[in-house]
């Protein structure tokens, strides 16, 4: 070593942040083991999750089992009725309800940014186990990772649901059949337009509040009912079109809705309006769009409007023909003035950012 060589000591330890994320809480040492007991253990606590294995390790289960996946990036992190902790956990139990599926774990992995304040996440965290509790779910396993600061959003969240589905139930699309009545659960549009109102700071007349909500209880109550319910879609990105397109093409079939049915209210049809938006295309957090025949149509809205979160569901239209003439459009809707209106696909993301 030459003279003029100089020696910096360097330590291999983060310096102790009890306020932030650092890249060190990713890192499988000291940091992360406090954050996974401080936070994760803390809020999650159950027997599965608390074993600490490499995989939980649950029950066998009478019934065949839905498995199904999603990841959630909404921006900003808390909106009028919810934030992204309680979305997950909504948004995850909502696809296994629109199979007939009990819901009963849930896995959680966590991208977090370096910076991101730990009182955010545990906040975060708080909703998503206090919402997991109130739908009777477990978070059984989980995953944390840290990015580096600007590399990712403060947080996003990956969540895999597993539920039970009864041996009698069989709901999907290729039971859809000509005749079939469309039922959809509520009005449209909350969620997105509460959602982008926040985000942009707009300020509109009357209260914009997200939907978001579970669905497995109105769901379980129909199936109770022996009631014969064909199929089932919760009405997320894309909105109510975008839904009806995609089991009208898996059908294949075609679908006449009426405009006049449809429920929307007051303050979301006037920022759509303001907005240049459709609110048939605007993402919802807490409805679906249900199929069955007429002769069940009364006593499925009947049953519906006992919940809170179905209190305005409507019968909105038919299933016509299974096969299509060339060049037909598989959803139409019939305006207010009797005219006819192709609804297609969106060619494009109306509101990016809403789950």
């Amino acid at each position: 070593m030459s003279q003029n060589s100089f020696f910096e000591p360097q330590c291999p330890l983060p310096l102790a942040s009890n306020e932030t994320i650092r890249l060190a809480h990713g890192g499988g040492g000291h940091l992360m083991q406090q954050l996974i007991q401080d936070v994760f253990l803390e809020a999650f606590s159950n027997s599965y999750l608390n074993a600490l294995q490499d995989s939980a390790v649950l029950p066998a289960q009478d019934g065949r089992l839905a498995m199904t996946t999603d990841s959630y990036v909404v921006q900003p992190l808390f909106f009028p009725g919810g934030d992204i902790g309680s979305l997950a956990v909504h948004g995850t139990i909502n696809d296994l309800a629109m199979m007939g599926a009990i819901p009963r774990y849930l896995s959680a992995g966590f991208i977090l940014e370096e910076g991101l304040p730990i009182a955010t996440l545990k906040q975060v965290v708080s909703s998503m186990a206090k919402t997991a509790q109130d739908c009777g779910v477990h978070i059984v396993c989980g995953d944390t990772k840290v990015v580096d600061r600007g590399k990712g959003d403060q947080i996003f969240i990956n969540t895999t649901g597993v539920g039970v589905i009864p041996r009698s139930v069989d709901i999907g699309p290729h039971r859809l059949a000509s005749g079939d009545r469309i039922i959809v659960s509520g009005d449209l549009g909350a969620h997105g337009m509460a959602v982008l109102s926040q985000r942009e700071g707009l300020e509109f007349s009357g209260d914009l509040v997200s939907d978001s909500a579970p669905l497995h209880t109105v769901i379980t109550d129909l199936l109770n009912h022996n009631l014969v319910i064909h199929c089932l879609r919760d009405l997320t990105r894309g909105g109510l079109a975008s839904a009806l397109n995609e089991l009208a093409t898996a059908g294949p079939c075609t679908m006449t809705i009426e405009e006049s049915r449809i429920p929307v209210s007051n303050p979301v049809r006037g920022a759509c309006e303001i907005l240049g938006l459709d609110p048939l295309y605007v993402a919802n957090e807490g409805r679906f769009v249900m199929f069955l025949p007429p002769a069940d149509v009364d006593e499925a809205l009947s049953i519906l409007h006992k919940h809170t979160v179905s209190q305005e569901a409507v019968d909105i239209g038919e299933i016509g023909a299974a096969e299509l003439t060339p060049h037909q459009s598989l959803v139409t809707l019939r305006t207010k003035y009797g005219t006819h209106r192709i609804l297609d696909f969106l060619s494009g993301e109306q509101l990016p950012r809403i789950c």
